[in-house]
């Protein structure tokens, strides 16, 4: 059975700008063929199933030749599978697109175009720059700066002046000289005003506003790095005026969230919405226990053997209704009251048509524990369904209750989980990443453990609590401990430690 080929364009770097066909055909990929320039965000959509392979091409370090390229894909199709090739922006733009469908073709294999949002278009509007505006000019020209080693540039220079549009120079930062002379060799007035514009939509963006004869001076001062654009033409002067993504309070912070999958994505988006650029490396993963233990003890909940239900992670509310639902569903909990560690489990049990009956004041363990025994009858028999590794504390606050009779069900486990496609501990030792949020002790060991041996003093944690940040100073991190913990808590959090972090000048971020 033949395979199947999808190009699909990944944007400029902001996984907000992944198209949704993009991100549904990546989340039901076999084989993910990527590019360097794809934001790290959007390949932490790429399913753990998932063959990961690195082509890799950026400023003549090349990890697989274009006609290497073309033959994975090939090859893969060849071999019955969904494969993605995943390229930065659009793949047809510049992208080389072209010639990997050539091949395709050629032998038959079906495949699909899913076009992507240019960096010429969109990395100017992250700077508040209109590549067209009325007052300015009524056209605009898309330019690569790339050229073949050994060769001059194919550009006819007199004709991009003589249009009086905006000019946009895709990959030109190392052809920036040669692109200025050729433009004022051409007759371009010196004065005209020129922008190069680096890692735009991303937590990396900076620009530089200049003229067409001083743009190659400034940006040296600036050291600005690829990968970036040229932009020419007096849309530029409108950056001051317009710009915005800077103005976001979490604006060029970099964030690793490393909460589970399965429960990341509401946390990230309150980063995203706050202006973080967003890393997620689920750090752990759960697993249900297979030893039938919790089998056992919905038989004997469904026979009222319980009065009370304790939830202290929404993982655990997922597994427990699975299994749940396999042999009964909700309308044989009857009179039995449930209790939540925070507001996210309680979320969690609403999504079964349950409210939670009690809330402790603090979400941790310890307070659960000490005000739930507080409000329970004497001999009241709770069922607590946790995590395997679950905190001793809550045991111990539960059993200054009188007489309470508690049965604690380890029905999952954490297990680590290695990053994948990304180069975490370089991004954390080489400064690359601003923040890493934690939401549970556990989190933080796992993380430990898939990065392995390095100078934790370097990470800066955002903790849910006070024994996540136990956990974290543990190993040397810096911490900064939300209020609540809950995730507006953490966001605020995140923001708190961005702004003192940039007030001692560790990092300009």
């Amino acid at each position: 059975m033949t395979g199947k080929v999808w190009l699909v364009g990944a944007g400029p770097g902001d996984i907000g700008l992944l198209t949704l066909r993009g991100k549904q055909v990546l989340e039901r990929s076999e084989v993910v063929v990527y590019d360097a320039l794809v934001g790290e965000s959007i390949l932490s959509l790429i399913p753990e199933r998932a063959q990961c392979i690195f082509a890799g091409k950026r400023a003549g370090h090349h990890y697989l030749s274009q006609e290497e390229t073309n033959r994975v894909l090939l090859e893969k199709a060849l071999e019955g599978r969904q494969v993605v090739r995943l390229k930065g922006g659009d793949p047809f733009l510049f992208g080389r697109g072209g010639e990997e469908l050539e091949l395709l073709a050629e032998n038959g294999i079906p495949f699909e175009i899913v076009p992507g949002v240019t960096s010429a278009f969109a990395v100017p509007a992250y700077n508040g720059i209109p590549v067209t505006h009325r007052d300015c000019c009524s056209s605009v020209h898309v330019v690569t700066g790339h050229r073949r080693a050994a060769q001059s540039y194919d550009i006819d220079f007199q004709a991009l002046v003589r249009t009086g549009g905006t000019l946009v120079f895709l990959m030109g930062l190392a052809a920036m000289e040669d692109i200025c002379r050729g433009l004022l060799a051409a007759g371009m007035d010196p004065d005209m005003p020129a922008a190069v514009l680096q890692q735009g939509t991303t937590a990396g963006q900076r620009r530089v506003i200049a003229t067409l004869s001083t743009l190659q001076e400034k940006s040296a001062n600036a050291a600005i790095k690829p990968p970036a654009i040229l932009l020419v033409g007096r849309v530029c002067t409108l950056a001051e005026r317009f710009g915005w993504y800077e103005k976001r309070p979490l604006a060029g912070v970099r964030v690793l969230v490393t909460r589970p999958r399965e429960s990341a994505s509401a946390l990230s988006a309150l980063l995203r919405e706050r202006g973080a650029e967003v890393l997620e490396h689920p750090a752990i993963a759960t697993r249900p226990l297979e030893d039938g233990a919790l089998e056992t003890h919905l038989r004997l909940l469904t026979e009222g053997k319980y009065d009370w239900l304790v939830f202290t992670s929404p993982a655990g509310v997922r597994i427990f209704f699975e299994a749940l639902m396999e042999i009964s569903d909700v309308r044989c909990l009857g009179k039995i009251r449930t209790a939540a560690i925070g507001q996210g489990t309680e979320k969690a049990l609403r999504q079964y048509g349950l409210r939670a009956d009690f809330v402790p004041s603090v979400y941790d363990a310890r307070t659960l524990g000490r005000e739930l025994a507080s409000v329970c009858a004497p001999g009241d028999r709770l069922l607590i369904p946790r995590a395997a590794q679950g905190s001793p504390e809550l045991l111990e606050g539960l059993r200054s209750g009188n007489g309470l009779r508690l049965t604690d069900l380890p029905t999952y486990e954490t297990v680590a989980i290695p990053p994948r496609c990304i180069d975490l501990r370089g991004a954390l030792e080489g400064g690359a990443l601003d923040l890493a949020i934690f939401t549970s002790a556990s989190t933080v060991r796992a993380f430990v453990g898939s990065v392995g041996d390095m100078d934790y003093q370097k990470v800066r944690a955002v903790c849910i609590g006070g024994q996540t940040r136990a956990a974290a100073e543990a190993y040397g991190m810096q911490t900064w401990t939300a209020e609540k913990a809950t995730l507006e808590a953490l966001a605020d959090c995140a923001e708190r430690a961005a702004r003192e972090i940039k007030e001692q000048g560790e990092k300009q971020i």
